[in-house]
């Protein structure tokens, strides 16, 4: 970034170019597509569990206003990561400005570990109705949820904070080339004539203490879990135990499989194309947000119920 002796800074060096898919810019045209309908499928199936969850007073419970925070957490990221990439892809509007860069950063490291945490709240939802199901209504209550939710907000609001600041802190004063679709922060800050050595450890420590200890307290809530339905003795009852899990565990696949491989890619990135790696990150934006809503309608009766509820009222009005 270059800046003028009034201290003001130019209009172009003020923005950054994302310049994706270099190595395979035909993937913009056959992305698009697929893209733009896993968007528009991710806000109306969110948009409709939202409404449904809203209106139908039967759903009103702990559990499933865990499901409208990951909805709406899905939305969000959604929203400020993909319109982007296709403006990218269909008119070539590569430019976007240094605060909107660094905006973006920060909502998609913020909204990321706010999901991660999320699953792990629900992983302990599902703790205490496998194995203490008994004391379920008098420890997932409303009030838990309220006070998960600041948790939620508050731990990974902070914690993500300074990664854009320290990449905000930086000097750029050489090229202003992002070789990504998105403002990721490695990539925003190897542009710097800094030292970004920081910036590298701090990412790395934020990772491993908020994704990292949520899939841990995850793994461990879901092998109580199994052990617990695995003493169960009478006819059935392990399988109904493990189908109220169901959902979630598969909406947790969704999550932490596309993460490990983006991860793995990264490890392995001198073996494979660079356009992989970004690939995968704007993937695990859009794919997790399209299915989950979809898995929990298909799979819970109750979510299935009240949508029915809610076409038959919208029917009648019409009628």
């Amino acid at each position: 970034m270059t800046a003028h002796p009034n201290g003001t800074i130019s209009t172009e060096a003020s923005n950054f170019l994302l310049n994706c898919f270099v190595k395979s810019p035909s993937w913009k045209f056959w992305l698009s597509l697929p893209l733009s309908l896993l968007f528009l499928l991710a806000m109306g199936a969110n948009g409709v569990l939202l409404v449904t969850i809203r209106l139908e007073v039967s759903l009103h419970e702990p559990m499933y206003y865990l499901l409208s925070i990951l909805s709406l957490l899905d939305i969000v990221l959604c929203l400020t990561v993909i319109p982007k990439v296709l403006a990218i892809f269909w008119f070539d509007l590569k430019s976007i400005s240094f605060y909107a860069c660094f905006l973006q950063m920060y909502i998609m490291n913020c909204f990321l570990a706010m999901e991660s945490c999320t699953f792990m709240v629900m992983a302990y939802d599902r703790y205490v109705a496998i194995c203490h199901p008994l004391r379920y209504p008098s420890i997932i209550t409303d009030q838990f949820v309220a006070k998960a939710s600041i948790f939620i907000l508050a731990r990974n609001a902070f914690l993500t904070m300074f990664i854009p600041i320290l990449s905000a802190r930086l000097h750029y004063c050489g090229k202003h080339i992002i070789e990504n679709c998105i403002c990721a922060n490695l990539s925003v800050s190897k542009l710097s004539c800094d030292n970004i050595v920081l910036n590298k450890i701090y990412q790395l420590i934020v990772a491993w203490t908020l994704l990292g200890s949520d899939l841990i307290l995850i793994f461990l809530s879901y092998t109580l879990i199994l052990r617990a339905v695995l003493r169960l003795k009478a006819k059935g009852a392990a399988a109904k135990a493990l189908s109220t899990c169901g959902s979630h565990f598969i909406l947790i696949l969704f999550f932490s499989t596309i993460l490990l491989v983006f991860v793995f890619t990264h490890i392995a990135k001198k073996k494979i194309s660079p356009d992989i790696p970004i690939l995968l990150n704007v993937l695990h934006h859009v794919i997790p947000a399209a299915l989950n809503p979809i898995v929990y309608g298909v799979r819970t009766q109750e979510i299935k119920e009240g949508i029915g509820k809610i076409l038959r009222r919208v029917g009648k009005s019409s009628n």
